[in-house]
Parts: C-alpha cells; sequence; structure tokens
C-alpha cells in the first residue's frame, strides 16, 4: 500500500515537472490571454490518478512557477490565489477519471473520450476561476478601455480556459485513441 502511494506521488511529480516544461512553449497573446499546454500532462494525471493525484500535482505545478520565476506577482494573496488555489482546483478535472477508465477498460472509447471531455471542462473551469477572481481584484488596471475589471477577466480568462480545453482536449482524445494504457494506471 505504501508503495503505491509512493508510486502515486512520484507520478505527479513527473506530471507536474512535464507540465511546468510545457509551460515555457510561448502561446501568449498579449499579458492576458494564453493557451496552458501544461493542462495536457495534468488531465492526463487526473484521468489516471483521480481527483487528490491531480489537486497535488496541480499544486505541485504551480509551486513550480515560483521556482522557476515564471510567477507574475503583484503581492502575496494574489498569488495565493493564482498559484495555489488556481493550481489546485486542477484536482476538479478527476472528477469523472473513474467513468473515463471504466470506458478504456471496456474498450469503449467514444464514451471514455466524452467523459474525459466533461471531466477536462469541470477542471478548466475550476482552475480558471480563480484566474477570473484574481483578475477581478488585481488586474483590473489592465482592463481595455470602456471595460470594467470584472467583463476583462471573464472574457479574458474565460478565453484563454476555452482554448486552453480545446487545444488540451484535442490532443488527450488523441492519447486515448492511440494510447488508451497511458491512462489505466497498473
Amino acid at each position: 500500500m505504501q508503495n503505491k502511494r509512493l508510486i502515486i506521488l512520484l507520478e505527479c511529480a513527473i506530471f507536474a515537472a512535464v507540465a511546468m516544461v510545457l509551460s515555457f512553449i510561448p502561446l501568449d497573446i498579449g499579458s492576458s490571454f494564453s493557451i496552458s499546454l501544461g493542462m495536457i500532462p495534468m488531465y492526463v494525471i487526473a484521468i489516471r490518478r483521480g481527483f487528490w493525484a491531480a489537486g497535488f500535482a496541480g499544486l505541485l505545478w504551480g509551486l513550480l512557477h515560483f521556482l522557476t520565476g515564471k510567477a507574475y506577482i503583484l503581492m502575496p494573496s494574489q498569488a495565493i490565489i493564482e498559484y495555489i488555489l488556481a493550481f489546485s482546483f486542477i484536482a476538479f478535472s478527476g472528477v469523472f477519471s473513474k467513468q473515463v477508465r471504466i470506458n478504456i477498460a471496456a474498450n469503449k472509447l467514444k464514451e471514455a473520450i466524452q467523459w474525459a471531455w466533461g471531466t477536462m471542462i469541470i477542471g478548466g473551469v475550476a482552475r480558471y476561476f480563480w484566474h477570473y477572481v484574481a483578475g477581478v481584484l488585481f488586474w483590473g488596471a489592465y482592463a481595455f478601455k470602456g471595460w470594467g475589471a470584472q467583463l476583462f477577466s471573464i472574457v479574458m480568462n474565460g478565453a484563454s480556459c476555452l482554448g486552453t480545453v480545446v487545444v488540451s482536449g484535442i490532443i488527450i482524445s488523441i492519447l486515448l485513441k492511440t494510447s488508451p494504457k497511458l491512462f489505466l494506471p497498473k
């Protein structure tokens, strides 16, 4: 049992490291819109190991932003919201992980992909909700002229969430078709 926990923790650390590496691929458009390729390994670990593992891997990934100098910090409360809370809420990417794995094991690939998209949408919205909150509280000064902080934050974070989920979802769908065993832990 303890060996299994260690394996899960190691997997979380590996997937968080891969997510951080993918974060260095520049897919930022302006200062407020980006597609987060690091969510791809987060979705894999979420489907593979579930809610708690996804939350732990997300937290590690968020902390890695501090260590690599990739965190944009205005003040401690903003850093906590955007790098601790938001990344920990990636845990919600694992809410339907069991359904995805059951369908993979039953060779029902179409159903597995549908459940995977559902869980990716929930996890993406859970993460970007906190980026929205930080946008309203801390980044309103960067809003377009005539836009309020709430509108600017919902549009930019909503677009980032949508772009991230779509790009990640396409890649996860391909991985589910080509390498379904990646999502089934031994």
